[in-house]
């Protein structure tokens, strides 16, 4: 009976957690114990997993599948809208949509930045990094007058967007992007702001037209939101210049980084033996290294509000409003 009780005790402090350990030495020793356990663990799965791809490639057989992470992405809720590489319909609307005439090269992209009324001294910092990014971009004082006389005077002067930064104490919090002439307006949420001059080692960007990355962007609505942004930008990039500008989305997120490529050449040395000394050392190889420096600004973007049309708020149809109920499930994405 004695051994009983004492095999059963110590079933039970294996079982114990750490957390329910209140001495605080015997609770750190019980989670470094743990610890130790689940790493040799790990290891003789991973010598078990190694042993069988070697078996099975010298049998010729097709090594086992490597197992796949369990993500928030690969584990979405299905989406009917989800486009399609042989999508005709989704092909034959992108002849005709707003943007087909700057994206064919038939208009080149001219765009007019302003601000809201109510203005801060980061807003038209701001600004000035939009401007060294997006070319052919223009900058007018809002002043008093309301946005939509502004729209018409950008239709008159032959703009294809107006972006309006929208500012609340002191911080630009919101986007408004409006294609001109016939629409759609996007309403951005804009976040986690980082300015050029707060980025160490920024680089300086050139006048070069930059080269253009949309990741991730499935969706019909996506695709659509991911047109509008490709249609601020020259179709024609200038490679010269080493610039790329990404807009990357994860779980409805757009996250903006703008990078330019540097090229460096680096002397490599051979390793030889301490006695030995070779030709190779006089004359070391030069190898070409590739590595990205960021130019900024740095943010973060999240659709609330896609209308159609021109901005107007009370008689405007909208093609998509982001809501609270929508935020039900963390797997269900929309761009």
């Amino acid at each position: 009976m004695k051994e009983r009780r004492v095999k059963e005790k110590q079933e039970g402090r294996e079982s114990m957690r750490p957390s329910m350990i209140k001495n605080k030495e015997k609770r750190a020793a019980v989670h470094a114990k743990l610890k130790q356990q689940k790493k040799v663990e790990k290891r003789k799965k991973v010598k078990a997993r190694e042993a069988a791809e070697k078996k099975a490639l010298e049998l010729g057989e097709e090594p086992p599948a490597k197992m796949v992470p369990r993500t928030i992405e690969n584990t979405r809720e299905s989406d009917e809208t989800v486009c399609l590489p042989d999508d005709e319909e989704l092909f034959a609307g992108n002849d005709v949509d707003e943007f087909s005439a700057v994206l064919k090269n038939e208009r080149s992209p001219k765009i007019l930045i302003t601000t809201s009324r109510y203005n801060s001294t980061r807003g038209p910092a701001f600004i000035s990094d939009l401007i060294s990014v997006i070319p052919n971009a223009h900058y007018y004082k809002r002043g008093t007058y309301d946005l939509k006389k502004i729209v018409q005077y950008a239709n008159e002067k032959e703009f294809t967007s107006v972006i309006v930064v929208h500012t609340n104490r002191r911080e630009p919090d919101a986007l408004l992007v409006i294609g001109l002439p016939d629409g759609p307006t996007a309403h951005f949420k804009l976040s986690k702001l980082m300015l050029r001059k707060d980025i160490k080692n920024h680089g300086k960007p050139t006048s070069h037209k930059p080269e253009l990355v949309l990741t991730n962007f499935t969706t019909r609505l996506g695709h659509r939101v991911g047109r509008m942004i490709q249609s601020l930008f020259p179709q024609d990039p200038e490679f010269r210049g080493r610039r790329v500008v990404t807009f990357h989305n994860q779980r409805d997120f757009i996250f903006f980084r703008h990078h330019r490529y540097i090229f460096e050449t680096k002397e490599s040395k051979q390793k030889e033996s301490k006695g030995k000394k070779s030709k190779d050392e006089k004359n070391p190889q030069e190898r070409t290294i590739a590595r990205l420096q960021e130019c900024g600004p740095r943010f973060t973007l999240k659709l609330i509000s896609l209308q159609h049309g021109t901005f107007d708020t009370k008689g405007g149809e909208y093609e998509w409003v982001h809501k609270p109920e929508m935020d039900t499930s963390r797997r269900r994405f929309f761009l």
